[in-house]
């Protein structure tokens, strides 16, 4: 469905905190995304040097952020909008990554969705 709007940073923020409540989905994006750009940033490296072992780390990085965030996803009450294809998936995934939720622990987002959590829980 993302798709179809022009602007998908802004439709994936109005939304963002609704599915971004459960203490331990907060806590792992913040592991998460953090291993998620260090694992991109390894493979890009990776591809310019030619080395085999910085792209394979990185992929394991990507792969394992990735991971993690499924499974802190999977703990909200909220779900967020399931994937219509694999490029919806790619594009709504990089914006989360390098730039949703960048802005929500620098907006205070993340603290206000910390603080409030004993509200939330399922």
């Amino acid at each position: 469905m993302s798709k179809r709007l022009p602007n998908l940073p802004a439709w994936q923020w109005r939304g963002y905190h609704h599915n971004h409540r459960h203490p331990t989905n907060l806590v792992l994006h913040l592991i998460a995304v953090p291993l998620f750009i260090l694992g991109a940033l390894l493979v890009l490296s990776g591809v310019f040097s030619l080395d085999i072992t910085q792209l394979a780390v990185g992929v394991i990085a990507l792969i394992a952020g990735l991971a993690m965030q499924r499974q802190g996803h999977r703990l909200e009450a909220e779900q967020p909008e399931p994937f219509s294809d694999r490029q919806d998936a790619l594009k709504r995934l990089l914006t989360e990554q390098f730039i949703t939720f960048p802005r929500f622990v620098l907006s205070g987002g993340w603290w206000r969705a910390w603080r409030e959590r004993h509200k939330h829980r399922p």
